[in-house]
């Protein structure tokens, strides 16, 4: 057994518990209210809302389901939509939404999409 193994391993567990405590801060730091306004701005409400399904799944649900996923992999599923993850109807691409505001709707989603 080599020497450094424990000190890889606790580097290791330092890094992911790094990456956890920044992602929680991230949720935490999320304006709800703004995030909000952003859904309405864009359209996304037509299709989704906060506590039930409507065309698309209830934005708690989508947390739950995706709960821990990393926020730019979830921004990077609402601009290029899809089909089959929630049902057969397709989320159309948002090719229009700007990746830092596609990062925030995801952000707010995997909070629970809270109001403030």
């Amino acid at each position: 057994m080599s020497i450094f193994r424990p000190l890889t391993s606790f580097a290791a567990a330092v890094s992911g518990a790094a990456a956890l405590l920044a992602s929680g801060q991230a949720m935490a730091s999320v304006d709800g209210a703004a995030a909000l306004k952003l859904a309405q701005a864009n359209a996304c409400m037509a299709c989704h809302a906060v506590d039930r399904k409507m065309v698309g799944p209830a934005y708690k649900d989508i947390a739950a389901k995706y709960k821990g996923m990393d926020v730019d992999k979830l921004a990077a599923s609402i601009k290029a939509g899809g089909a089959g993850k929630w049902g057969p109807v397709p989320m159309p691409a948002q090719a229009n939404l700007k990746p830092e505001d596609a990062k925030t709707l995801a952000a707010w989603i995997l909070a629970g999409a809270p109001s403030k």
